[in-house]
């Protein structure tokens, strides 16, 4: 396959790819409880089936169903490489804000991962956080499928190999997105077992392993792929299991929380406010991250609809954590500070030094040098006491040396 075909291809699949558009922009919060173990209802799998990826003739240019979108660019992946892949997606894809984009960037990263032989370090190194990161996901997940014993030390054994590559590590955002893959592909592997996959993440090297695995695990609790639904949901109270796992684990799970309220309460964001301001009182501001995620990407990413949802908050004390959560969503989905900055720009001038924190949260773990840092903050903003709340953003996320 030459660029040139590619350019043609893609010229003619956009109007194709435009149908999806409106069944795919509430793809992520399409899932609804059914009972304290029934299976999540959506439109159709967030992410492609669990296997080994196989290369096959399918081309873009036949496509019209999203299986057989995830098989075409899974086959650019494995001949053109996943740059190719993922350039093509991103571009097609509304520049990754189409939310079928997360499931095709799960074939590219099966596919690279069966491109260069199972070896995740290097697969992980040529790729890019687009398309909510699925990407990282697709490597991830396959990388359990053929672990034999389903025992915490058996998962842990293998889970501390695939992330612990220098080459992963070299960049702080890849060693994250790797560690968070992983916690998606542990609850894949163990049937949504939350408790297992805890325990698994638990027994990682590092804070910041064990912290990106738990994310994973628990944003895979709240949205199961596949057409598994997770035991560790309860209709009658959507903060569950918030509220009832171990101190620890508590946080990563406050920060996906409201994912699970909106769709309980009919997306009545006052009330999901006040559910916040009501949870364990050392993890109120932790329910308004959650809000302020879910407002930017709920929003599509949109400053003033953004703003103006965590106005909401405002009564309860949160305005400020929503509007640094969803720059800090903003700045990931792109994996750039320059889109955020215009959510900055809208909210009040009092919040704008949260905002431009949020965006350094990222930001800061995209480079590798503090000069680097720097030059990416003042990149996006001039003033001084701004760019140092980028700054301290970016260093609140870095590993600790």
């Amino acid at each position: 396959m030459f660029w040139g075909e590619r350019v043609t291809r893609r010229r003619a699949i956009v109007g194709i790819l435009a149908l999806f558009a409106l069944a795919d922009a509430g793809l992520a919060f399409a899932v609804l409880g059914g009972g304290r173990e029934a299976a999540p209802v959506r439109a159709f799998p967030l992410h492609p089936a669990v296997g080994d990826f196989v290369p096959d003739g399918t081309q873009l240019g036949e496509c019209s169903d999203e299986g057989c979108f995830q098989q075409a660019f899974g086959n650019v992946a494995f001949y053109d490489g996943p740059k190719t892949a993922l350039e093509l997606a991103y571009d097609l894809y509304d520049d990754g804000a189409n939310p079928a984009c997360h499931g095709v960037a799960h074939a590219i990263g099966a596919a690279s991962l069966a491109l260069y032989r199972g070896d995740v370090a290097r697969t992980f190194a040529d790729g890019s956080a687009v398309c909510w990161s699925g990407y990282y996901h697709g490597v991830l997940e396959r990388s359990l499928v053929n672990v034999r014993s389903r025992t915490p030390a058996a998962l842990a054994t293998v889970a501390n190999t695939l992330c612990g590559d220098s080459t992963a590590r070299v960049v702080p955002w890849i060693a994250y997105q790797c560690n968070h893959g992983l916690g998606h592909g542990l609850m894949i592997t163990t049937g949504v077992d939350l408790p297992l996959s805890l325990d698994v993440c638990k027994r990682l090297a590092t804070w910041r392993d064990r912290d990106a695995c738990k994310g994973g695990v628990f944003m895979e609790n709240v949205a199961p792929s596949y057409g598994l639904h997770s035991r560790w949901l309860r209709d009658e109270d959507p903060v569950y299991p918030c509220n009832k796992v171990a101190r620890a684990d508590k946080r990563r799970c406050y920060l996906i929380v409201t994912s699970r309220i909106l769709p309980s309460v009919g997306d009545d964001w006052e009330r999901t406010a006040q559910i916040c301001s009501e949870v364990e009182t050392d993890f109120v501001a932790i329910c308004f991250q959650s809000f302020g995620r879910d407002a930017s990407s709920r929003s599509d990413r949109d400053p003033a609809e953004t703003a103006q949802l965590c106005v909401i908050a405002q009564s309860y004390g949160g305005e400020s954590d929503c509007v640094a959560a969803a720059a800090r969503d903003v700045t990931a989905n792109f994996t750039s500070g320059l889109r955020a900055r215009a959510l900055c720009d809208t909210v009040d001038e009092g919040l704008r030094g949260r905002c431009y924190y949020g965006i350094g949260t990222v930001m800061g773990q995209l480079r590798t040098s503090r000069v680097a840092r720097e030059a990416d903050c003042r990149a996006i903003v001039n003033a001084p006491h701004l760019v140092d709340e980028c700054l301290r953003g970016g260093r609140s996320t870095l590993p600790r040396s």
